[in-house]
Formats: structure tokens, sequence, C-alpha cells
């Protein structure tokens, strides 16, 4: 079985920006890269297709769930559900709850040359 590359092209990341390295979203948020697991907690949204907001979360691109980049805890609950997009406060807040067990994974990202690799946590 092949091996999904874990190594993104250290010029697609400039601050803010999110890219797909096999299995995990790597992002630059303000100069320090991060990696974490490619799928939202929510309804597994890939998470490479985010962004780094100004806060330094990355941001589900489905329905903006907002991770904590250095734990994988989701700090702020969707906004929305399915093909809605809005408030959702029960909703959102009991998303939260369970995601405080199920937590995005967590890798290093280190850039080497021109490529940003990413390698698991020992």
């Amino acid at each position: 079985m092949a091996r999904r590359p874990r190594t993104v092209p250290a010029r697609e990341l400039p601050p803010g920006a999110v890219r797909r390295a096999g299995p995990w979203a790597v992002g630059n948020r303000d100069g320090e890269l991060f990696a974490v697991s490619r799928r939202c907690r929510h309804q597994l949204a890939d998470l490479s297709e985010g962004h780094v907001d100004a806060d330094g979360c990355l941001v589900c691109p489905w329905h903006q769930s907002r991770y904590d980049v250095e734990t994988g805890e989701m700090v702020q609950g969707p906004r929305g559900f399915l093909g809605y997009h809005g408030p959702a406060p029960g909703y959102a807040a009991f998303v939260r709850s369970y995601s405080k067990v199920l937590r995005l994974r967590v890798a290093r990202a280190l850039r080497r040359g021109d490529e940003v690799v990413v390698e698991r946590r020992g």
C-alpha cells in the first residue's frame, strides 16, 4: 500500500493558509507551522480546506467550528448543521462537548528546505 505524502511545498503556506498533506491539515499561523488531523469532529469536513482566523484558530470550511491547533480542541462549536448555516447554540454546545473527548490529532510540521514535512509526535 502506497503512503500518502506528508509534505507541502513551503511556498503554498503563507500566513493564514492551510493545505493537505496526506491525512493532515498543515497550516501557517503567523509564521508558526502546525499539523492536525484533517476531519472536523462535527460532520467530517476536510479541514485542509479551512483557514486560520485572526485568533490563530483553524476554522472549518463547512460550519465554521474553530480549533486550537496546539491541543486539537474545538474552542467554538459549529454555526449550523447539514445544509443550514446559522445560529444553533444548543446543537453547537452538544458538538463541542463530545469534541472535548474526540480532539483532533496533533503532529509537528517542520520546514525542511522548500518543503513543510509532517512528523508524528512520539
